[in-house]
């Protein structure tokens, strides 16, 4: 059968796709392709295997007729498709979990400590030439031992940093989520679960991980940042638009938060003016599972999941819809 990728992946999903019989056809341009250069490419395809800036819907799925079987998603978030269309149509969509959990949790605790210790603001001051000896007050930053993190979406995520913190950095831990009432970690290393207000006024740390749906579009804006100790870091590996970045740029301005990293924008791949000329705020281009070893199992996973649908059988990671 035919598999259209919608642009280069390692090899190594590939190469299974190939030797489980299938034609690949991957995009011939390193970039995201425009509606119509997608429509044309997927055009009598059986399975697509996505990336997130691709936006699959019922004219991409359409396009490529109706003997599509499955949409893999290169990634674990899908807000990319749309899944009633998808169901409409009997399309198969899957994504890429748990082998991300681990780098984006290590990704996530770097940026806490690059913007609480203000690391890649050091390193610009020192090749800038401007260090000029030892000085008491220079570049001070937050302490993260024993201090308090509070993690809002207690996924898969939100757990591997919480154990990360707890158990490296003795940090107390809150966590807010509206699905999550109790968890493991309370008892095994003292989280509490509390409302949003309450994580936002008491954590030092506040880091985000829940998905970008309606309800969770501008989850931390004006309002919320007013709840935030002044001396608060805020680290977003979610989705961008969870948070407001205008409000985000007046709050890091007027330093009602001391810090931010964030490793996902609100209008990818465009930022907020401003955000870029400001010192306390770290900013990584969506590269939280960017390891060769996540990368490839990605890669791997994405090709099983098409691999199993195309056999007629249910994919490991299908998506309920």
């Amino acid at each position: 059968m035919r598999i259209f990728i919608t642009r280069k992946i390692p090899q190594i999903g590939i190469d299974r796709l190939k030797q489980a019989g299938h034609e690949v056809i991957v995009s011939d341009v390193d970039r995201p392709l425009t509606r119509d250069e997608l429509k044309q490419k997927v055009a009598g395809v059986d399975a697509i295997l996505s990336q997130l800036v691709d936006k699959m819907n019922g004219e991409i799925m359409d396009a490529a007729g109706k003997q599509l079987k499955i949409i893999a998603n290169y990634a674990v978030g899908f807000d990319n498709i749309n899944l009633k269309n998808a169901h409409d149509r009997n399309i198969a969509i899957t994504n890429t979990p748990d082998i991300l959990t681990e780098a984006v949790a290590d990704h996530a605790f770097a940026l806490m400590l690059a913007a609480g210790r203000r690391i890649v603001e050091s390193d610009r001051f020192s090749r800038a030439g401007k260090y000029t000896g030892w000085q008491p007050f220079l570049l001070l930053g937050q302490d993260l031992l024993g201090k308090t993190l509070g993690v809002v979406g207690l996924g898969r995520i939100g757990s591997a940093l919480a154990y990360r913190a707890a158990q490296g950095f003795k940090m107390k831990i809150l966590y807010y989520d509206p699905i999550i009432k109790s968890s493991p970690f309370d008892t095994e290393v003292g989280a509490k679960p509390v409302s949003l207000e309450e994580l936002l006024k008491n954590s030092d740390f506040v880091s985000i991980h829940v998905p970008l749906l309606p309800e969770t579009k501008h989850l931390i804006s004006t309002p919320q940042f007013e709840m935030m100790k002044k001396t608060a870091v805020l680290v977003n590996t979610s989705r961008g638009p969870v948070v407001d970045e205008q409000a985000l740029l007046k709050a890091l301005q007027n330093r009602d938060i001391f810090a931010a990293g964030i490793d996902v924008w609100e209008f990818e791949p465009k930022l907020t003016p401003g955000l870029a000329e400001i010192e306390n705020i770290v900013i990584t281009p969506h590269i939280a599972s960017a390891t060769v070893e996540t990368r490839d199992n990605m890669s791997k996973l994405a090709a099983e999941n098409i691999i199993a649908a195309l056999k007629g059988n249910a994919p490991p990671n299908l998506i309920k819809q």
